[in-house]
């Protein structure tokens, strides 16, 4: 016999639990280096310098928000804010070399538990990939 397609709703149901597991996994590993969740998504969120509105759309969060966020990073030397060369005004938000060892630390963890990923061929690794992409375009 045949397994049926699951349907678009179990699908967006299954999907919902799998990013709930991934959060809160993702949180507790946050939390075991000093930071609150929203602290650990912005540091992985910072792979290039980005303006504070960026990450506050990234985050679906209020600039205000962001500001009180990469206020305590930096405090934590995290982070540091430069003023974008292309417009003064801009402030970027940068990682700092105890920020990117943070980040690695982070996704380590985080890899160490997804054994599921470890354990896909390389085409399927590119169909999951492709299958994401088509159910969440990016931009």
């Amino acid at each position: 016999m045949t397994p049926t397609a699951p349907t678009p709703l179990e699908l967006m149901d299954r999907f919902a639990q799998a990013a709930a597991g991934y959060y809160r996994h993702f949180a507790a590993v946050a939390a075991e280096r000093g930071l609150t969740l929203m602290q650990g998504k912005m540091l992985s969120l910072l792979r290039r310098p980005m303006p504070m509105r960026s990450l506050a759309d990234l985050l679906a969060c209020d600039a205000s928000n962001v500001t009180g966020i990469v206020d305590r990073l930096e405090a934590r030397g995290l982070v540091r804010r430069e003023v974008d060369p292309a417009d003064r005004r801009i402030k970027n938000v940068v990682l700092t070399a105890a920020g990117e060892e943070a980040v690695r630390g982070i996704r380590a963890e985080l890899m160490s538990s997804l054994t599921g990923l470890e354990g896909m061929s390389e085409e399927e690794r590119a169909s999951f990939q492709h299958l994401l992409g088509r159910a969440f375009p990016l931009g």
